[in-house]
């Protein structure tokens, strides 16, 4: 689920400003120590693409908990932050941001101690779930209905560095590759009025450090980090210095060490420093194009690297570092197609922005319909639902009924067709006061549409696996 989607298009007018501001000495003396121009080339796209989830997941760290006049500011590290409301147009630090469910968010820093995350009893027919995300954005881990059931219980979560093993009352530990990690609580809602009781689920989530667990002395205080500013917004002007900053919490490992070392013979890592305004006019040329041909590479993996099936886009994109294994490109499309999405086994995202004939949706020019049949609502052992997204900004639109999705706990307020399907409405304007339990305002612009499937369903008729289950999403059709 991250930054607004045009990442980098403007990135050669920002930069082309600058390319006269230093003298023809200096950026030759500066590029002298490069790689030629061709080969930086090269490493700058690789490194782009290696670097795009680590680079947003950084910014969003910096507005969540870093930056207390970010406007996103959620909570300081290791202090949880429980939302009393799902997501709305007005959030915008995270692209496709999830508005089924309330979030609790924390940002953990690991590197004076590991810490203990507890979760209360939450009643089986209520799915909640708790994702665990590293600095590299992978998916180390899962509490919540699926993955350990809705009894009471304590986790441990430790920084790469930690020998140690599980202490008594700990039931499971997670080891994240990053000392500084994201930790994202979802917790059902089943309607408005449902609101108190996810706060009283949210108020028993608790996290404290190992020390206090075992009641023991606490170990010294990390020393304090002057992080480099970073914004969301300032990422296309600012890739590469962001990656260095991002570089110096991401330790290496074997599947990227040899990126690590293209990218540090070009100024970038830890205690180096990247200046683009002190580049020879040729490297200038090589980086921007660079950024603009590892995008167009994400962008193209994000249409054809899933399958196609009736217009949606479905496939798995998320998961842990076995399961990406040093495919940057995935990665990278999976962050800038939904930063922190779930593993396949917790949720499915079918995403479309075609109807079913492979024409681009856009509700300034048509109306659309989807279409459910009497049995084939989407097999999920938890809720499912589809929401609506400004076509260019991924984020959440306006409109006049405050409705973002329609979803599986709305059905009993909708009118299903006398065949027993159902109908999903898809357009700008209401559709009569007769079918406006069914619609889903779209903006007067294109449209991304998202699916969701909570838990989905293992075995027939089922999405799973990703691109060939026997389930598959209805086409979303034009109304003529």
């Amino acid at each position: 689920m991250l930054t607004k989607r045009d990442l980098l298009r403007s990135a050669a007018l920002a930069a082309i400003s600058v390319t006269a501001t230093k003298s023809a000495s200096v950026s030759a003396q500066t590029s002298a120590r490069w790689p030629e121009v061709f080969e930086a080339k090269d490493i700058a796209e690789e490194g782009f693409i290696y670097g795009l989830p680590l680079v947003m997941n950084y910014a969003v760290m910096q507005e969540f908990a870093v930056d207390k006049n970010s406007g996103q500011f959620k909570a300081p590290f290791n202090e949880i932050n429980n939302q009393h409301h799902v997501a709305t147009p007005e959030d915008t630090a995270v692209i496709t941001p999830n508005s089924d469910t309330p979030y609790s968010m924390l940002w953990l820093d690991l590197r004076a101690e590991p810490m203990v995350i507890s979760v209360p009893t939450v009643e089986r027919s209520r799915y909640y779930s708790v994702q665990l995300i590293d600095g590299n954005t992978y998916n180390y881990g899962y509490i919540g209905t699926r993955a350990t059931g809705t009894e009471p219980g304590d986790y441990l979560v430790v920084g790469p560095d930690w020998k140690g093993g599980a202490p008594a009352g700990i039931k499971k530990v997670f080891q994240s590759t990053t000392p500084f990690t994201l930790t994202l609580f979802r917790t059902q809602l089943f309607n408005p009025e449902d609101m108190p009781n996810v706060e009283k689920i949210q108020s028993g989530y608790n996290v404290q450090r190992l020390s206090a667990f075992l009641k023991q002395p606490a170990p010294p205080a990390a020393p304090k980090i002057d992080f480099l500013p970073a914004t969301t917004a300032g990422i296309k002007e600012n890739f590469f210095p962001y990656l260095d900053a991002a570089l110096k919490f991401v330790p290496v490992m074997q599947e990227d060490k040899v990126i690590r070392e293209r990218l540090a013979s070009i100024g970038i890592g830890p205690g180096k420093t990247f200046e683009f305004k002190e580049l020879s006019l040729e490297h200038k040329a090589a980086i921007l194009l660079a950024l603009k041909e590892g995008d167009d590479k994400v962008d193209k993996f994000l249409a054809s690297g899933s399958k196609n099936i009736n217009g949606w886009i479905v496939g798995a994109l998320f998961g842990d570092r076995a399961f990406y294994n040093g495919n940057w490109l995935m990665r990278a499309g999976a962050a800038k197609g939904g930063l922190y999405g779930n593993d396949a086994v917790e949720a499915m995202y079918p995403y479309t922005r075609t109807d079913a004939s492979g024409e681009p949706l856009d509700g300034s020019k048509h109306n659309y319909t989807i279409t459910f049949p009497a049995d084939g609502l989407p097999p999920v052992n938890a809720f499912w639902s589809v929401t609506m997204y400004d076509g260019k900004s991924q984020y959440l639109i306006k409109n006049p009924i405050n409705r973002y999705l329609i979803n599986s706990p709305m059905l009993s307020g909708m009118k299903k067709n006398a065949d027993g399907s159902l109908t999903l409405y898809i357009q700008k304007d209401s559709p009569g006061a007769d079918k406006e339990a069914n619609w889903l305002p779209a903006p007067n612009d294109t449209i991304y549409l998202v699916m969701r499937l909570y838990w989905p369903r293992p075995t027939p008729p089922s999405i799973l696996p990703p691109g060939e289950g026997t389930w598959k999403p209805p086409g979303v059709t034009k109304v003529s």
